[in-house]
C-alpha cells in the first residue's frame, strides 16, 4: 500500500484499521487518532484543523475513525465522547484529549512528539 504522507486516514473496515494500526506502530511514530461521527458538530469543526497538522506532520500519522462505522473499535477504545483524540506510540496509549479543542490537541503532539532515537553518530 502507497504510504500516504500527510494526511488523515480515515479507516473504514476493521481490516483497515487493524492493518493502520499495526504499521503505525511498527514504524514507531507517534499515532493521533481522531474518533468522530458524521453528525458531530465539534467534529466537523476540528477536521480542517487535524488535516492542517497533518499536512504539516508528515512524520506523523494520523488516523480517522467514524464510530457510528466502527462500533467496535470505539467500545474497544473506550470513547464515550467525540471528537476524542487518542495518541498512540508502539502499541501503547500514552495521552487522549476528548473535545475539539485545537490548543490541547497541538500541546498533546508536542509532547509526545519525540523524534525517534538516534544511535550516537559520533562515535565511528
Amino acid at each position: 500500500m502507497a504510504s500516504e504522507e500527510g494526511q488523515v486516514i480515515s479507516c473504514h473496515t476493521l481490516d483497515q484499521w487493524n492493518n493502520q494500526l499495526q504499521t503505525a506502530n511498527d514504524s514507531k511514530k507517534l499515532v493521533v487518532v481522531d474518533f468522530t461521527a458524521s453528525w458531530c458538530g465539534p467534529c466537523r469543526f476540528i477536521t480542517p484543523i487535524l488535516v492542517e497538522m497533518a499536512k504539516k506532520m508528515p512524520h506523523l500519522i494520523f488516523l480517522k475513525v467514524d464510530v457510528d462505522e466502527l462500533k467496535s473499535v470505539a467500545e474497544d477504545w473506550a470513547i464515550e465522547a467525540m471528537p476524542t483524540f487518542v495518541f498512540v506510540k508502539e502499541g501503547k496509549i500514552v495521552d487522549r484529549v476528548v473535545g475539539a479543542k485545537k490548543d490541547e490537541l497541538q500541546n498533546a503532539i508536542a509532547k509526545h512528539d519525540t523524534p525517534v532515537a538516534v544511535a550516537s553518530t559520533a562515535a565511528a
